[in-house]
């Protein structure tokens, strides 16, 4: 091997690097449309089922059975809102209810404990507001910062959603359009194997998100039902909300359960503390358990063992993992991309022996 040799290995091995880190940088700076077109995949692998059974039992034909799935998609959107928003007037309404005079004898109070606190363990308070510098720090542009960022946001939301609908929409249309643009850099010789996964893996995701949706509608028909039954104003649209929430795995059903006993706290805030708001809160707590157990002891392995055919345990480490790696949106995408990879390596590497063990099921 003499030096030229080397040279063009260096050159060779220099230019693929860079032309990773320039690929990787691309990615990047177009991730929020990246974002969309896996946000319309899942879409589309939701309203999939739908079209099948438009077009098959219905005998709709393609266009129309598209176009009914995504106003139906759309419809149960805007309905979600439309609920949301009356549960957020009546909450603001039951707030403005409130003592003020009460409120700021208690806070007056909590001040003054705080002081005789602090003078009893001679803390100069005012000293030491001052050397904290807290008034110092303040940002007084927040408040207009803040205004701002809101329109902003509304804006990129308004420009997300409609590019969305607008992917979604050809996904659904052709449901081999997304299959196409992958298999465009695939070799010709891994088509067919790439094709029968894309198949499978829709299958098995498909069916995943169908299961996430009657594992919402459980725990939606068990809040309703518990709720209603201890007369909680918006029984329905509180119960939807906590169920909904329910889909971040682990973390939804905490920040549910919180929510939950929020809302059903600010339901009553004029009544008497033990004689309505306590007894309300702690048969809120009793319906909460109830829910989760029957959650997780049923629905969820029930789900998983039958939608992406992967054991609970399983499941359990890799959305662990996904939490820790990526936060709560890797808890989000955990499972399905799970599935996805399980799926490839079963058909591009049938033959390992770990491959074979891991997807036995599949």
């Amino acid at each position: 091997m003499n030096s030229r040799t080397i040279a063009n290995g260096i050159l060779r091995a220099l230019g693929i690097i860079v032309a990773i880190a320039l690929v990787l940088y691309f990615l990047y700076q177009i991730r929020s449309v990246i974002v969309y077109v896996l946000i319309a995949a899942v879409i589309s692998l939701i309203g999939r089922p739908i079209v099948l059974f438009l077009r098959k039992r219905l005998k709709f034909k393609n266009i129309i059975a598209v176009i009914s799935t995504m106003l139906f998609l759309i419809g149960i959107f805007v309905g979600i809102i439309s609920l949301l928003i009356p549960l957020l007037v009546e909450q603001g309404q039951n707030l403005s209810l409130l003592d003020i005079d009460q409120l700021k004898t208690n806070i007056e109070e909590l001040y003054r404990a705080s002081i005789s606190y602090l003078e009893l363990n001679h803390i100069d308070a005012e000293k030491a507001i001052k050397e904290s510098k807290i008034l110092s720090s303040l940002d007084y542009s927040i408040i207009p910062n803040f205004l701002n960022n809101i329109a902003s946001g509304l804006g990129s939301f308004g420009i997300g959603l409609m590019s969305v609908l607008f992917i979604a929409f050809f996904f659904l249309k052709d449901s081999n359009l997304f299959q196409q643009g992958v298999l465009t850099f695939v070799p010709n010789d891994k088509e067919s194997r790439t094709k029968r996964s894309f198949t499978k893996i829709s299958d098995l995701l498909s069916r995943y998100f169908v299961g996430l949706f009657f594992q919402i509608l459980i725990l939606f028909v068990i809040y309703t039902i518990g709720l209603l039954i201890i007369g909680i104003k918006n029984a329905v649209v509180i119960a939807f909300l906590c169920a909904l929430i329910n889909l971040i795995p682990y973390l939804g059903p905490l920040i549910g359960g919180v929510l939950m006993l929020l809302l059903v706290m600010t339901n009553n805030l004029s009544d008497s503390l033990n004689d309505v708001i306590l007894p309300n809160i702690i048969y809120t707590v009793i319906i909460i358990v109830i829910a989760q157990l029957i959650d997780n002891f049923f629905s969820q392995p029930f789900i998983f063992s039958k939608s992406v055919k992967s054991h609970p345990l399983e499941i359990f480490l890799i959305i662990i993992i996904a939490g820790i790696l990526f936060g709560v949106v890797g808890m989000i995408v955990a499972i399905p991309c799970y599935t996805a990879i399980k799926v490839i390596l079963k058909e591009f590497l049938s033959e390992n022996m770990v491959v074979k063990k891991l997807t036995q099921g599949l």
